[in-house]
């Protein structure tokens, strides 16, 4: 079967299409933009969403709407390697993450943002606002903790060591684990997300409908080679100078609000590392969703949507109020 094209992650509707150059690359972004709307988005304060891995910016599309109601400017992103975004060869790690998206957030014109993220999109949110301070104002969480708090769980909890171990030492595995993702029109994918999902969201059309998008997606060209490169990195990290560097400069206080999400039945990231992230944050909120496995945010957004909202109407500073 032929191979979907990068573009066909661009779907119609109130998604404005953007083409980024940030940190050397070209990022693909999507603003949420109602039909007609033409009021400058610069004079909102900007959020920006990083999904996780098998995602892509179609991940958010519950929360950008919301968040556009409340005053802001909605963007989400195909992370490098994914959706319509640059997929070089290299730079799938932590540094290099932060770099991205430090550098989007200035290219949209703005000094400073919000970021959402869910799992390694989450990793992205910590990583920018500790290396790159100045341009995050709140980071907000899906399963998504502290990369040491997450690390030392693994470590010391056989439950979280075991649900991780499995999948993170098979993507080590060159072109096997590409082909897995990609083989029988992204089966695997599907797997996953049955897997890590809460029983609810499985019964509705939404679940229907993003599980073929996101089979569809990793079957573009490089971008299962991409998002393992990321798993890869996360693993051999540990065991390299590089990766070392990463956590001791990881390891420092936010001062700037935190909002946890974590879904109750999640069983890939499990409680304790995501409250232990406490840690690394001054003011550090958790929030257990009910009904929802390890995708909160598109399982139960009623609930994730209208908290993160609140979370950031919260924060001090100015906004533009409808």
């Amino acid at each position: 079967m032929t191979s979907p094209d990068p573009s066909s992650v661009r779907f119609p509707g109130p998604w404005k299409h953007l083409d980024v150059r940030a940190n050397g690359i070209r990022l693909h972004a999507v603003e949420y933009r109602p039909e007609g709307s033409d009021e400058p988005q610069h004079d909102r304060p900007l959020v920006v969403f990083l999904h996780g891995f098998g995602g892509f910016w179609w991940s958010w599309r519950h929360q950008m709407p919301l968040l556009h109601e409340a005053g802001y400017r909605a963007v989400a992103v195909d992370l490098r390697g994914y959706g319509d975004s640059d997929k070089p060869p290299r730079g799938y790690d932590g540094w290099t993450l932060a770099g991205d998206i430090s550098g989007l957030i200035r290219a949209l014109g703005h000094g400073n943002a919000a970021l959402v993220g869910h799992a390694e999109g989450g990793l992205g949110c910590w990583s920018t606002a500790t290396l790159h301070p100045r341009v995050v104002s709140a980071i907000a969480l899906v399963s998504s903790p502290h990369p040491i708090a997450l690390k030392r769980s693994a470590l010391r909890n056989r439950d979280q060591r075991s649900a991780m171990l499995g999948p993170i030492t098979f993507a080590q595995l060159p072109r096997v684990a590409e082909d897995r993702l990609t083989r029988d029109d992204g089966a695997e994918i599907a797997r996953l997300i049955d897997e890590r999902s809460g029983a609810t969201w499985k019964r509705t059309a939404d679940y229907v409908d993003a599980v073929d998008r996101y089979r569809s997606a990793i079957r573009i060209p490089g971008t299962a080679h991409s998002a393992l490169e990321y798993a890869r990195w996360a693993w051999r990290s540990q065991f390299r100078p590089d990766g070392t560097r990463f956590l001791s400069r990881m390891n420092q206080r936010l001062h700037i609000p935190v909002l946890a999400f974590r879904g109750e039945s999640d069983p890939y990231v499990l409680p304790q590392p995501v409250f232990s992230s406490h840690d690394w944050a001054s003011d550090y909120r958790v929030r257990t969703v009910d009904n929802a496995g390890h995708y909160a945010h598109e399982e139960a957004p009623g609930t994730v949507g209208p908290q993160l909202r609140d979370f950031l109407l919260g924060l001090p500073g100015p906004r533009l109020l409808n």
